[in-house]
């Protein structure tokens, strides 16, 4: 039987093996020794380390000689991991230098000298962060390629579009597409252009051990402070930002952001795929979206998982807010500590429901035919605003009495059983309009519902040329310099 662990049995649209390897403990600690190793390497370069010592931390800092239920067991007794893992690392340190070939070079003087626990684990966490970030965007970036190849295919695809649950007008199902495209493509443009910020500051957020540190250095802590960022591939930033925590609440809100988007998708996905809907239908695979109980169902797991995370995503995006609104005098005394698990389980969901949603997006089974069915289910009525705008002019001057005849057509025509709506609002309609005014091609024309979608491809296009970077299509007349 395995040891005990979080597997994810409770969610999982992140049980993973590539989630688990960007977010699980494991990550966490092999983050947090990429920072202290990374330290190690600037102190070195600076001249302020024993020459050599970099290596010994470098090696010392391998995550796989570390365990993470000791290390969290541990850190309750400092309230923060970073401090048993130091404790472990400064011993592995301490045995490679005393074995160095060369005799013992001093390295342990390389290891976290004028850090504190906060600098290392906010550091680690938006490390953590933009090792998950670059793994997500990647995902979305296969999705909205999807979805705007599913635009431009489905440009002339008309269906029915609803509005407060109801048959509202026609549209096109390019256009869905379009705008799934565009809040997904919207949101990963904010999270892509976030900076994720190095930390540093010391144990009260004054450099004053990094200010003793660097007397007599031609560097500064400042220095030192932008060569670790440089070094992790983070932002750096003028000040420490210990008590300030734009960067995590930002953060938390462009995941959240991200999981509305793809909310907004398996919200739609879970209507149309109903049976008696059959407009859409999720990729086909063994095993997927079978009951327990029913064998003829067929449920649509990816969009269920998809959305488990959409509704999970803004809870912990506040618990972010409520956090940063807590940080009380310098260093808090519990908000900070609840910012670790809520910013993890938001790249946890956001990483997991972007892996979900690609595969959905990239084999999403369309069907047309379904979709003109249910257009016709309301038939001509879907036109009743152009039938309005166009042929109340015909009726006389009195538009409020044109007006009424019309909504008197609207309203028997309600009456009748639906499969007889279609037939029996274009009879009444013509009845009500002379043919002298609105020959028969011109009513038939203006009962077509290819006719009123209006800019439907247009606003298609330019939402795909607006974000170029995340479709390999090139959409009609769109310029790409």
């Amino acid at each position: 039987m395995s040891g005990d662990g979080d597997f994810g049995l409770l969610s999982p649209v992140s049980a993973s093996p590539g989630v688990v390897a960007l977010t699980g403990d494991s990550a966490v600690i092999a983050a947090i020794l990429d920072v202290e190793a990374a330290w190690a390497s600037v102190l070195e370069e600076a001249g302020i380390a024993p020459a050599g010592s970099a290596a010994v931390v470098t090696e010392a800092a391998e995550s796989w000689a570390y365990d993470a239920a000791s290390i969290a067991e541990r850190a309750q007794g400092g309230a923060n991991p970073v401090i048993p893992l130091l404790a472990d690392l400064r011993g592995r340190v301490r045995q490679l230098d005393a074995e160095h070939p060369g005799g013992a070079i001093g390295a342990l003087a390389a290891v976290h000298t004028s850090l504190t626990s906060q600098d290392v684990l906010d550091s680690a966490l938006m490390l953590l962060a933009r090792r998950v970030v670059s793994a997500l965007l990647a995902e979305v970036k296969g999705t909205t390629t999807a979805l705007a190849g599913l635009a431009e295919q489905h440009a002339d695809t008309l269906c029915v579009g609803r509005s407060l649950t109801q048959h509202a007008l026609p549209f096109t199902f390019g256009l869905k597409a379009a705008q799934w495209f565009h809040g997904v493509a919207a949101a990963a443009r904010r999270l892509e252009s976030l900076e994720l910020h190095v930390q540093f500051g010391g144990a009260g957020g004054t450099l004053a051990a990094g200010t003793v540190l660097t007397e007599g250095s031609p560097s500064s802590p400042f220095d030192l402070a932008d060569a670790l960022a440089a070094k992790l591939g983070l932002a750096a930033v003028p000040a420490p930002w210990h008590t300030n925590r734009l960067a995590v609440t930002a953060l938390g809100d462009a995941l959240a952001s991200l999981t509305d988007s793809f909310g907004k998708i398996a919200s739609d996905l879970l209507f149309l795929s109903r049976p008696e809907v059959a407009e859409l239908g999720e990729p086909l695979a063994a095993g997927r979206g079978v009951s327990s109980a029913m064998p003829q169902k067929q449920n649509p797991v990816l969009s269920v998982l998809i959305r488990s995370a959409a509704l999970q995503a803004p809870g912990l995006a506040a618990q972010l807010h409520l956090a940063a609104a807590n940080f009380n005098d310098e260093r808090p005394d519990g908000a900070w500590h609840s910012e670790w698990p809520a910013l993890r389980s938001l790249l946890r969901l956001a990483l997991g429901a972007a892996t979900q949603l690609r595969e959905l997006a990239e084999g999403l089974r369309v069907f047309p035919e379904a979709m003109r069915r249910n257009l016709e289910l309301s038939g001509p009525l879907l036109l009743s605003e152009a039938v309005a705008s166009s042929v109340a002019p015909l009726l006389g001057a009195d538009r409020s009495d044109a007006k009424a005849k019309l909504q008197a057509v609207v309203d028997e025509t309600l009456r009748a059983p639906v499969g007889e709506r279609a037939r029996i609002y274009a009879k009444l309609l013509r009845e009500a309009v002379p043919a002298s005014k609105l020959s028969d091609e011109e009513l038939q024309a203006l009962l077509d519902p290819a006719n009123y979608v209006g800019e439907a491809a247009e606003i298609s296009r330019r939402i795909l040329v607006a974000y170029p970077e995340f479709s390999d299509t090139n959409p009609k007349g769109a310029d790409r310099g």
